[in-house]
């Protein structure tokens, strides 16, 4: 193999798919980045079995074509030290391979290509491909990501279910306390389809989508799922498994409704949780009409706080508790200015969504689940 190319571009490339390469493997060759050269085009592989990154790199020019697999730290920290300029990398003997600039050389080992594990991809035969605005994906995933379980026991709720219909694609986390659905009509399919993709997958592919860049085609089959978009390619394993009934916990008849700033009670409820018991983090909801006082108190410290705002209320006298950082978390993701908090009474879920005059009001809806209070 000999080639030249750009040492930015290349760092670029490189630093595109580096999230892929693991820590720490079983499998030593996954540490390293996996080139093949073919004409006028570098394609970049990293992988760690289960989710898999590639990107191509157009070189200024090719005198010999092949594959092999360098070492991702050796190589990112050598091209994160030098100034853009033509590198030129070629192949020395069957072990190692050379790095020149303009005022110098590097040596460095490289592996057979075929020691690298071959990726597992989808069944074409079976595969259904979906077109998915870059933007909306990327929104979709931030807005739902927070909510996802560390649950050995149940994977399926450590990712995020994409619920795909005739009507809409609806993203879906929950970790058994909270719910979260971001909803968008931009994406259909002629039948209901759906899949779990992890969140560990979910939130490299958010950070790997530029703000240019406009489509992400999805193909998936039962097993797994490959985005692709620009120059880049992700493949990764899907959780497998059934997802909970979500819209069956979905509340619909809510009677009692509070309509408030978002920030307004966001701050409130950090300023208040101070004092809240740092093993329980419990807050109280005492709504009024026209009032809405929040409280909080660790008896084993004596120490207390309490705060009342005004906003809009309908509904019957309700005390109601939470958990704060669940309340912060999904206040804290959510971009309306105002908002509408739905309840039932103190025993069952809430339901949180954008006020009706919001843009988003039909996209995002969170449910969180009360506590017992004293």
């Amino acid at each position: 193999m000999k080639f030249v190319i750009s040492s930015a571009e290349l760092l670029r490339g490189i630093l595109s798919v580096s999230k892929a390469i693991p820590a720490k493997s079983a499998l030593p060759i996954l540490e390293n980045f996996l080139f093949s050269l073919k004409g006028n085009l570098l394609e970049i592989t990293a992988s760690d079995t289960e989710l898999t990154l590639k990107t191509e790199v157009e070189v200024e020019s090719t005198a010999e074509e092949g594959q092999i697999a360098v070492p991702a730290n050796h190589l990112t920290n050598l091209l994160k030290e030098l100034p853009d300029q033509p590198l030129t990398i070629k192949t020395l003997n069957d072990t190692s391979f050379e790095c020149t600039w303009t005022t110098g050389t590097s040596t460095l080992p490289y592996f057979p290509a075929s020691d690298y594990p071959d990726m597992t991809s989808v069944n074409d035969d079976n595969a259904i491909t979906l077109d998915f605005p870059a933007q909306s994906l990327v929104e979709g995933i931030s807005g739902t990501i927070y909510a996802t379980a560390d649950d050995e026991i149940r994977p399926v709720m450590n990712g995020i279910l994409f619920d795909i219909s005739p009507e809409c694609t609806t993203l879906v986390a929950s970790d058994s306390h909270k719910l979260i659905c971001y909803t968008t009509k931009d994406v259909k399919a002629q039948e209901k389809a759906s899949f779990i993709l992890h969140k560990r997958p979910a939130g490299v592919l958010r950070s790997i989508i530029g703000k240019t860049t406009e489509n992400v085609q999805v193909t998936f089959d039962t097993k797994s799922v490959v985005f692709r978009f620009d120059s880049t390619t992700m493949i990764c394993l899907l959780v497998v498994g059934k997802y909970p009934k979500y819209r069956d916990v979905i509340p619909q008849n809510n009677s009692n409704i509070l309509k408030t700033d978002r920030l307004q009670l966001l701050n409130t409820v950090r300023r208040v949780s101070v004092c809240a018991n740092k093993a329980s983090n419990h807050i109280k909801f005492d709504l009024k009409s026209g009032s809405l006082e929040i409280s909080a108190q660790d008896l084993g410290f004596s120490i207390a706080a309490y705060e009342r705002m005004e906003c809009q209320y309908d509904g019957e006298e309700l005390s109601i508790g939470f958990k704060s950082s669940f309340i912060i978390e999904i206040l804290s993701n959510m971009s309306c200015s105002n908002l509408v908090i739905k309840f039932s009474d103190s025993k069952h879920a809430a339901l949180v969504v954008p006020a009706e005059d919001e843009a988003e009001s039909e996209k995002i809806c969170g449910i969180i689940m009360p506590i017992m209070i004293a």
